[in-house]
């Protein structure tokens, strides 16, 4: 009962003391001058009367104690007539009112200002840095890539803008990247899609701005309206300004950005205006499928190229090469490989023909370790004739494959299409994904034949019934229509199988996607073991963490979305003439990339310099960049792949190795 009334009684004086700052300024300033005086008073009177020279008059002490009082609440304590007193008091209170009212001004001020700094609303005042505008998974690579980029320069800076507090942005980039070196990272809280927030990141004087694509499918939305507002910010929303004005007129930044779905890259390349760059993930990721799984190691290459770590390309002056044909470029360099002329009107030329005459404008194209390296070294005099394997006369004939496509998302339909381009008339692709299928293929097919089997790639026993070593090529997408609800609750009766729901955890979708890939990925490999044979796989994750957790054989192909289109957006942003050069790969038509035999090019078994491998190559009008020893194919880092050698380099080539070459498609 006794602790009841404590509480009580404790509850009660809360509850007074709540009324009290409650009643207003004029309230709290009347108790706490009462407060004051209950304290000061008594205790003035406690040292008059305690003091041995204090007066001895009653009035005396009572005046001493005025003016105790008086000098401890700093208001004089003057003493004299009542009107000198009244006079002296009411200056007194009016300075202390002043004093204090300047003070809370001053602290004021300056917390706002620490706190809008501290919210990341101040304005950047950079020049020539690079902005990216929003906030995903890819801000990391992308800012990554961007400090690799800049490591040799003495002033670079990054700002990010994104609705995320400042500090919260600035921690996650430090704990993830670690120390940025010579480049300034600058983060900035506000909305992507506001002009006047924008702004805020300077984008008028920046180099490149690069838009992220947010994450989940709703995302490219925001994309457009971030490049919109972008436009509005760089041009300063002059009037008669049409979307992308601003940002296209020639004057203002490089802008890179991303959208995830085809259906809208159409409509972000018109906000992004005439010079704007737009990736559109979906048909890059789905060309990236199909070419790694019908040439098994070809991500190896687009990950040295695309990275600022290895070898990436480089625009060089043609020098003394003004004139001559580029048939002779390739042997012209010892340590870079040529593979194309960036022309002075900007257009640039992949793999021109060996008669093409470099202009006075021209520049060469060439893949290399820096731009730099790319040093004139004649290398003619390394070439092999006799070890030169002729081209065959005529067409190889045609093969029928038999391939496997595990999972199902938006860009299955693209992956289908775009394998039936390539592959011969009759070859059979099974399907095998959780149905219904919420995507058709729209195109009619004229070499595949597809079949659609319902069921999950996460189930063992449905991968044992399709017997996967005997297929040329499997390719494992991230499946993000996955019917659970809930990790350890049964599925809805789709045919999913338990699996699904005991060993994947329910997060967002994509992440619940290469959840999924992983632990296909695991029963595949218990089957390539049981078979005693490698699986051809090609593996599309979302993640790069994800990727080194993968359980497959080292080598194996994966495509990671968010970090190739990262890749791509800061390539773009340092070189703008490389997305001519993207644009040509990643499509059907045009030059890619491709892994072929070596012995096609040089003698088998014979010890031949590179500069020999390349000469064969240009004289089936292709550029050979590199090559693949299969013995080393299983063994880090590089997994046998070996890009832009030293020419004057001698190796040894077997059955089963490969001259990485640009031609044709």
């Amino acid at each position: 009962m006794a602790r009841q009334r404590t509480t009580t009684l404790r509850l009660r004086l809360r509850y007074r003391f709540d009324r009290l700052f409650s009643g207003g300024t004029t309230a709290l300033i009347g108790w706490l001058a009462l407060a004051c005086l209950a304290v000061v008073v008594p205790a003035s009177m406690v040292l008059v009367w305690s003091d041995r020279a204090a007066p001895a008059t009653l009035s005396g002490r009572l005046t001493a104690v005025w003016v105790s009082v008086g000098q401890t609440l700093k208001i004089g304590g003057a003493v004299g007539s009542p009107l000198y007193v009244l006079a002296s008091v009411s200056l007194a209170l009016v300075a202390l009112l002043f004093v204090s009212t300047l003070v809370s001004l001053i602290t004021t001020g300056i917390n706002h200002r620490v706190m809008s700094l501290r919210m990341g609303h101040s304005t950047v005042l950079e020049a020539r840095h690079t902005v990216v505008l929003g906030w995903s998974d890819q801000v990391f690579p992308v800012i990554g890539e961007l400090v690799a980029a800049n490591a040799n320069q003495r002033r670079s800076a990054i700002a990010v803008l994104a609705p995320q507090d400042k500090a919260w942005m600035e921690d996650e980039i430090s704990t993830r990247l670690g120390d940025p070196g010579r480049t300034r990272i600058i983060c900035r809280n506000g909305s992507t899609t506001i002009p006047v927030e924008l702004a805020r990141v300077s984008p008028r004087t920046a180099k490149a701005v690069l838009v992220l694509p947010p994450t989940g499918d709703a995302g490219d939305g925001q994309v457009v309206k971030t490049l919109l507002a972008l436009d509005a910010a760089v041009s300063g929303s002059e009037a008669g300004s049409e979307p992308g004005s601003g940002s296209g007129s020639g004057a203002g930044p490089v802008v890179v950005a991303a959208v995830r779905d085809s259906r809208h890259h159409l409509t972000a390349q018109l906000a992004a205006g005439p010079t704007g760059h737009v990736l559109c993930v979906d048909d890059i990721v789905a060309r990236l499928l199909v070419s790694t799984a019908r040439q098994p190691g070809l991500s190896l290459l687009y990950s040295e190229l695309l990275d600022f770590e290895g070898d990436e390309f480089y625009p060089v002056t043609a020098g003394d090469l003004v004139g001559r044909t580029f048939g002779e470029v390739p042997l012209s360099f010892a340590t870079s490989s040529a593979v194309g002329l960036l022309h002075g009107d900007g257009n640039v030329t992949l793999n021109p023909e060996s008669e093409a005459v470099i202009g006075p404008g021209d520049r060469i194209i060439v893949i290399s370790r820096d731009d730099d390296t790319a040093v004139r070294a004649d290398v003619t005099s390394h070439v092999e004739e006799d070890a030169i394997v002729a081209a065959a006369s005529g067409t190889a004939a045609a093969r029928t494959e038999r391939l496997l496509l595990l999972g199902w998302n938006r860009r299955a339909p693209l992956v289908i299409e775009q394998l039936d381009q390539y592959v011969s008339p009759g070859t059979a692709l099974d399907v095998v994904a959780l149905g219904p299928y919420t995507h058709e293929v729209a195109a009619p097919l004229s070499s595949l034949d597809v079949s659609f089997l319902d069921g999950d790639i996460t189930d063992p026993r449905t991968l044992a019934k399709l017997d996967v070593p005997s297929y040329d090529s499997v390719i494992v997408m991230g499946e993000t229509e996955p019917a659970v609800t809930g990790c350890g609750s049964a599925a809805p009766d789709t045919g999913a199988s338990p699996y699904a729901s005991s060993l994947v955890p329910v997060t967002d979708p994509e992440a619940r996607a290469d959840d999924r890939t992983l632990v296909t990925l695991l029963h595949l490999r218990a089957i390539g073991e049981a078979a005693r044979r490698d699986l051809v796989l090609t593996t599309e994750m979302t993640d790069d963490g994800n990727r080194l957790l993968a359980p497959v054989r080292g080598g194996n192909d994966f495509i990671v979305s968010s970090r190739l289109i990262s890749l791509l957006m800061t390539q773009i942003s340092e070189s703008p003439y490389l997305a001519a050069v993207f644009a040509e790969l990643f499509t059907a038509e045009g030059h890619e990339f491709h892994l072929k035999p070596a012995t096609d090019y040089v003698r088998a078994g014979h010890e031949v310099s590179f500069a020999t491998v390349v000469a064969s190559a240009r004289r089936r009008r292709e550029c050979a960049v590199g090559y693949r020893l299969r013995a080393e194919s299983a063994t880090g880092p590089g997994f046998g792949v070996r890009i832009n050698p030293d020419k004057r380099r001698r190796v040894r080539f077997r059955d089963g190795d490969w001259v990485i070459v640009l031609a044709e498609s």
